[in-house]
């Protein structure tokens, strides 16, 4: 024992390994019958004495509470782990917080907690309670008064404020000041004779108003009740000692320092440290932790983290076995539940890549609308109100300056916005992709890095024993099997029965019949493999060594520890108190603590030299290389102290376990790469997605499957932490320029935790990374060191401890076969193949191509050509050729239905092809689409409508252009011997005329707009590879509306529109027609002149 714990100092990795001893343990059935024994109820009742509750149900874990309190775990795991000089300049920061009032972060204020760590006396005496009388009632009524409830802080939530900000947030804030000014300008301004036409826009664009606010809350809808939930973890009544008598308290009641009874079937009240157990207590953290297995109670510290160790029952969880007596230390909000509670409540979800690019679009256009109706204003004040009084009085001053506002905002764009993203996520359902949130298919498109698990994700998951390795010998499965049958192998056949003996898969009963090696298994894939393997050599062999050594106690793998172990009651150990101890698990954990080994050559054990040692690191490093994982078996026959069952014998298990050990063989498990995986790989690397693997895998192994599926593309060597401790002067400038090295990069879980800030910077510029050993803290690390680093990450995952990485991730991607809290963590969920990202990815960047089309056909009719009416009617004095009315029906409706025609339309070229966007730069709105949106097609349709009216006028009234130029108050009673009536039903037809023409030339815009570089004779709407028949559906229901509007006379009365000259229907056709050939000359010289002036501003 003592030589066992001088090489356990000596080890780095094997301190790692005693902190991270897993904390679900098992007994088997003799286990629990002598676990039994110790307790101290009446096994046939099924709750205890003292319990309140008469249900034993189990926790189920929350929405959202798992994800936190394995974030939060992480966190204060990774922190304490910097050092105590770091951890002491730590607390003294959040002492100078706290002092200040501030809040102070979860991490830190779990991190400092010590009451798991001192005695129970020492907490007790701390708290000033007696162990065993516990407070006096005046004194818990004084405790319960100044520290308030047992009662999870939580702030109701505010409808009338979301309401509020759909209603008056992005766009609808600006169009309520029209509301207001057309309200006022009906009245009391428009007094004696209010004109409807004032009152008729301001209910138009109330109605625009809570459309969009219905549609926006629609959008954010969700059915999530976290805190209801949480609230209802709590039990109701508590069994306390009070005055040194147990009492039933309300357990929201409950105060720190109270002396708290649990039993089997209680919910706990508080953060509770345990005092006194039954010696068999376990609770059920599932609600926490989203994990099944049991927690044993435990009265010293088994893990340095508040959060994890056993000595301490978290409030909310349920008692599922024994009794326990504990000292409450943390109540309401300050437990951990509550703590979560409250940092579920209080996180603010961050704005979307999307909701960024809207809301700075919402900005530019507000601005300009402020600039332009405060020059409409001032120059009515400065100018017009004194030169030509009679030309424009207070309302239509006020009328033009909202028609400016009007003509700037599209007010159809959220919806379009929305709508696009609603079909491509339904696209996306097509292809077995399920995204939770509309904003996450945007996000897919700016994706620069990915991290994926290999084994299930870029693998089959369909794990088999390949090669059986034994440390002076190696042999194929087959092989293995052939020499069993013969059975003159005795380190074979100790590996056979360990095979068999430490594993925690089971086969299918419905697949029993089937040949061994088609058989289903449950239980994870690594012992599957095993297991099939056991059984393959000798069937029925599974049954029959389990009931001659029945185990009687277990720690199961996890991803800390890396290994398993079980005790076995057998015969052969050669005395009743004596057990067969097997571990298996990772090779480089296990091997430090191993001291002889099976020899196949003389078929005895032998001491574990220098010599063996090295032939054992040859023949993993030789399988490792060929892409097989490694797994090793070891034993022990151990005589353990305490009683069987109990919590002693527990602890002295695992203060023991990893010593002595005996090797007794490899074996080298293959998992076949997925089909899909190299081309999905190669797909997401043309696309310019960096794709990285995270693995727990040994590092030779996780490079070798790197290099099958192109991870690794680089004929030489990765470089490893080794190649980044030592690098020069000319590396560091290397790296840090804007190419990113071919390099390969090998990081395994050890070094993770040892790279600095600099350090980073240099991997971070990696192209070829794989990441192996790793935890699922550093896999949360990695996650945001690159995001720290302006990357957009995905990442996917499909276990608990996969959850905080996933929430951290700007994409996080589970498999539909993951557990339930990887599912709830994740933003996509794929229903079948892996295949399926790069689909996910096409989409994402379509979204955003097709977000940037529909805002390019908004602007040239929605705002350029409307706002230049108002600006010659106000500075030329023309009268104005197109009224608000006729704007706002453009830009809510006209235009909408074709600009959900360009929802439909698939991608131009391959946008695989194309490198990912970047999100601070590649913006939704940029100089070159207001360049081709304003300048070049805005333009066009605004020389193309005013020639249209003005032809009107000079046509069907005989009033040329030169005539209405500067006409201000002339054009009234008398003017071309017209009286006002006539001017003003002349005005009304070319007005409509300009809204027609609009209309129709946005016809010729959809079709150029559809593409940005290819000809319409490349990639017409009719032909199958680009068809799109919504386009002629949103032409015609444009048309159909511009013809409802003016032709019905209820709205003709209120708003002043007119029938249209018949020959002004047709006209517009080859104007369209015009603007669809600019567009081709202009794509014609950037396809010819890729890098002439033409292609640079270019769209």
């Amino acid at each position: 024992m003592d030589s066992s714990d001088q090489q356990r100092s000596s080890s780095e990795d094997l301190e790692a390994a005693d902190h991270d001893i897993p904390k679900c343990i098992t007994f088997g059935p003799e286990g629990q019958r002598a676990r039994s024994k110790n307790r101290r109820g009446s096994l046939r009742r099924s709750i205890s004495r003292d319990s309140i509750s008469s249900v034993r149900d189990r926790a189920r874990a929350v929405q959202g509470v798992p994800i936190e309190f394995r974030t939060l775990s992480f966190q204060v795991s990774e922190s304490q782990a910097i050092g105590e000089a770091a951890s002491s300049k730590k607390l003294l920061e959040a002492l100078k917080k706290k002092k200040k009032g501030e809040e102070i972060e979860e991490k830190d204020y779990f991190e400092h907690l010590d009451y798991h760590k001192r005695n129970g006396d020492d907490v007790c005496n701390a708290l000033n309670v007696h162990c065993d009388k516990g407070l006096r009632a005046s004194e818990a009524a004084t405790r319960l008064s100044q520290n308030g409830k047992n009662a999870f802080p939580h702030r109701r939530e505010n409808y009338v404020k979301k309401i509020l900000f759909y209603i008056f947030g992005g766009f609808c804030s600006v169009l309520w000041i029209g509301v207001i000014v057309f309200f006022i300008c009906w009245r009391p301004l428009g007094n004696p004779n209010p004109a409807p036409y004032n009152i008729g826009l301001a209910i138009l664009i109330m109605i625009v108003i809570f459309l969009q606010a219905s549609f926006s809350a629609f959008q954010d809808w969700s059915t999530a009740k976290t805190m209801k939930s949480i609230l209802s973890l709590l039990p109701g009544d508590t069994l306390a000692m009070r005055d040194g008598q147990p009492m039933k308290v309300a357990s929201v009641d409950v105060v720190v320092g109270d002396i708290i009874k649990i039993s089997i079937g209680n919910k706990v009240p508080a953060d509770i440290r345990l005092l006194s157990t039954s010696g068999d207590v376990r609770f059920d953290r599932s609600m926490l932790t989203g994990e099944s297995d049991e927690i044993e109670g435990a009265i010293d510290m088994t893990d340095t983290n508040f959060l994890e160790t056993r000595n301490v029952a978290l409030m909310g969880t349920m008692v599922t076995n024994g009794s326990a007596t504990g000292v409450v230390v943390l109540t309401g909000g300050n437990a951990v539940m509550g703590r979560i509670a409250k940092a579920t409540n209080a996180v603010k979800d961050e704005p979307t890549l999307i909701q960024r690019e809207i809301h700075r679009f919402v900005l530019i256009i507000v601005a300009f609308t402020v600039v332009l109706a405060t020059a409409i204003i001032l120059t009515w004040v400065g100018w017009l109100r004194v030169k030509h009084a009679a030309f424009m009085g207070l309302i239509s001053m006020l009328n033009n300056a909202m028609g400016c506002v009007v003509a700037f905002i599209p007010e159809g764009m959220p919806v379009g916005v929305a709508l696009t993203m609603m079909i491509i996520a339904r696209r996306m359902k097509s292809c077995d992709i399920l995204p939770k949130g509309l904003s996450t298919v945007e996000t897919l498109g700016c994706v620069n890095v990915m991290c994926s698990d290999k084994t299930g994700t870029l693998t089959e998951n369909k794990m088999v024993v390949a090669t059986v390795g034994l440390l002076d010998g190696r042999m194929t499965a087959g092989e293995a099997f052939s020499v069993l049958s013969e059975g003159m192998s005795a380190p074979l056949k100790e590996l056979h029965r360990a095979s068999a003996l430490c594993n925690d898969a089971t086969f299918d009963p419905l697949t029993k019949n089937q040949p061994v090696m088609d058989r289903a298994t449950q239980g994870n894939a690594t012992d599957g493999a095993v297991l099939k393997f056991a059984e393959a050599a000798r069937k029925g062999f599974i049954e029959s060594i389990n009931d001659e050594n029945p185990r009687v106690f277990q720690i199961p793998f996890n991803s800390k520890s890396k290994w398993m172990l079980t005790l076995h009651k057998t015969d052969s150990t050669g005395a009743e108190s004596q057990f067969l101890m097997l571990m298996k698990g990772a090779p480089d954990v296990l091997q430090p603590h191993c001291t002889s080994y099976w020899s196949s050559e003389s078929k005895t054990i032998k001491p574990f030299d220098q010599a063996s040692q090295a032939q054992f690191l040859v023949l993993q490093e030789n399988l490792s290389r060929s892409g097989q994982r490694v797994i090793l078996l070891c034993q022990r026959n151990i005589t353990p102290g305490e009683t069987l069952g109990s919590n002693a014998f527990m602890n002295e298990i695992q203060d023991s376990c990893i010593n002595d050990l005996t090797i007794i063989g490899v074996l080298g498990i293959t998992d076949p790469p997925r089909k899909e995986t190299a081309v999905t790989v190669a797909a997401c690397r043309r696309a310019g997605i960096r794709f990285f693997m995270v693995t727990g895998d040994f590092g030779l192994t996780a490079s070798a499957i790197a290099r099958d599926i192109g991870i690794f593309t680089n004929a030489a060597d990765p470089d490893t932490f080794y190649n980044l401790a030592n690098r020069s002067t000319d590396m560091v400038e290397n790296r840090q320029s804007e190419d990113r090295t071919k390099t390969s990069l090998l990081l395994e879980g050890p070094s993770i935790a040892k790279l600095s800030g600099e350090d980073w910077d240099l991997v971070c510029k990696y192209e070829e990374i794989v990441f192996a050993r790793t935890s699922p803290e550093q896999k949360l690390r990695i996650v945001k060191e690159f995001r720290k680093r302006d990357n957009i990450v995905a990442v996917t995952g499909d276990g608990v401890n996969d959850a905080p990485a996933l929430r951290a991730a700007d994409v996080g991607i589970a498999v539909v076969t993951g557990s339930d809290v990887a599912l709830e963590a994740a933003d996509l969920v794929l229903l079948d193949k892996f295949d399926s990202i790069v689909d996910a990815i096409r989409l994402g960047r379509l979204v955003f191509q097709n977000l940037q089309k529909i805002i390019s056909y908004l602007l040239p009719a929605g705002s350029w050509s409307e706002i230049w009416p108002v600006l010659m009617n106000v500075y030329f004095g023309f009268p104005l050729p197109l009224s608000t009315f006729l704007m706002i029906i453009i830009c809510v409706f006209t235009d909408l239905f074709l600009s959900l025609a360009l929802i439909m339309e698939k991608e131009e070229f391959d946008l695989l092809k194309l490198p990912p966007r970047k999100a601070k730069k590649g913006h939704l709105i940029n100089v070159k689409i207001y360049i081709q949106s304003y300048l070049f097609i805005g333009v066009m349709e605004t020389v193309c409508a005013h020639s249209m009216f003005f032809l009107y006028m000079y046509k069907h009234a005989g009033i040329p252009f030169h005539s209405l130029a500067l006409a201000f108050e002339s054009y009234s009673d008398g003017f071309h011997g017209y009286t006002n009536d006539e001017l003003i039903h002349f005005n009304s037809v070319g007005q409509s005329v300009y809204f027609v023409t609009l209309v129709i030339l946005q016809w010729g815009n959809i079709l150029s707009i559809r593409n940005k570089r290819l000809s319409i004779l490349q990639a017409d709407p009719i032909r199958k590879k680009r068809r799109n028949p919504w386009l002629l559906a949103g032409m015609a229901m444009s048309l159909a509306i511009a013809i409802f509007v003016t032709e019905d006379p209820g709205i003709r009365r209120i708003f002043g529109t007119a029938r249209v000259p018949l020959e002004f229907w047709f006209i517009p056709l080859p104007l369209a027609l015009g603007i669809l050939m600019m567009d081709e000359i202009r794509k014609l010289i950037v396809r010819s002149w890729p890098k002439g002036f033409l292609a640079r501003i270019a769209w």
